[in-house]
């Protein structure tokens, strides 16, 4: 699921899922009800008739587990697609999460997987300084440093595509501090 931009967190089933929560995959058992809500809600269930059941409770999709990842990842990909976030803008950069577009100043940035999931967690940052470390855990997962400069790397890699075409830069980066998004 990491290469289509989400990362698996567990959660308390019980609490009100925090942004940017795309979906919530549950254990499912029958006789047990899904309430509807802005976050869609993906029953993992022990056979067919138990789907059919969770469907019916009212989740948002369900898959009869053990079930392949990238199967998974697709199935949370059209839900929050159906499920529709509406678009993050920063200055004259907007991002539309279901699409997994960006568009700055009417210019479409092609961007692949990793460098939007960067990208809109800065926006969702926006102005404040992200520490690498932050990003290590939120973009790509990581609870510990790899001691790579991967994050160097996407970041110049999101430069090359989103500021040097404009004659203002949007990411800005300070040694000991992280990198922000800027509004230009």
């Amino acid at each position: 699921m990491g290469a289509r931009g989400y990362r698996l967190e567990i959660g308390d089933a019980r609490a009100a899922p925090a942004p940017p929560v795309a979906a919530i995959l549950c254990r499912w058992q029958i006789g047990r009800a899904i309430m509807a809500g802005p976050v869609p809600q993906i029953a993992l269930t022990k056979d067919r008739a138990a789907l059919v059941a969770a469907l019916d409770a009212g989740a948002s999709d369900a898959v009869v587990v053990p079930v392949d990842p990238d199967e998974l990842a697709a199935r949370v990909d059209v839900r929050v697609r159906r499920h529709a976030a509406t678009p993050l803008t920063v200055g004259a950069l907007t991002l539309d999460p279901v699409a997994r577009t960006a568009i700055r100043a009417g210019t479409q940035i092609a961007l692949v997987p990793r460098e939007f999931a960067l990208l809109r967690y800065l926006a969702e940052s926006h102005g404040r300084f992200v520490p690498r470390s932050e990003l290590l855990e939120q973009v790509w997962g990581l609870r510990f440093d790899p001691g790579t400069n991967v994050v160097a790397v996407h970041i110049s890699n999101l430069r090359a595509k989103l500021d040097r075409p404009f004659p203002t830069a949007l990411i800005e980066g300070r040694k000991g501090l992280g990198y922000r998004l800027i509004a230009d």
